[in-house]
């Protein structure tokens, strides 16, 4: 990717949220990881419930800063509950909302092969 495609183009890691902020400690260290990769996008955070920003607050700040395609990537196990109910409104509301901007919805990262590769890979090590 080069950096003008760096600059328009972003990801939002999306949470259930928790009224503990130390919760959100993994989540914060994924955007941390991308971002220090080589011509990342701007990655910002969204929680459901709990804790900000929600959806619309951070692809509002991200499309103000100048995004043209967002990824939304819900840290979830599983594709079944909020990310089959609720999310889909959301991102359909951020999609009126910012209709000069491509608003992409990825599946759970749970679903993932890689994902659940790298856990299997992680459970595993637990009993060396």
């Amino acid at each position: 990717m080069n950096s003008s495609v760096a600059r328009d183009t972003a990801v939002v890691l999306f949470g259930h949220g928790a009224r503990n902020p130390d919760w959100a400690g993994p989540m914060r260290r994924i955007r941390e990881a991308l971002l220090a990769r080589p011509d990342a996008p701007s990655v910002e955070l969204a929680f459901l419930e709990f804790m900000t920003p929600t959806l619309p607050e951070a692809v509002a700040a991200l499309t103000a800063a100048g995004a043209r395609k967002v990824a939304v990537v819900p840290i979830f196990l599983a594709q079944a509950g909020h990310l089959t109910r609720d999310l889909p409104i959301l991102v359909d509301e951020v999609r009126a909302a910012h209709p000069d901007c491509e608003i992409v919805l990825a599946t759970a990262a749970g679903e993932s092969a890689r994902v659940v590769a790298a856990m299997a890979d992680y459970a595993a090590s637990c009993i060396d």
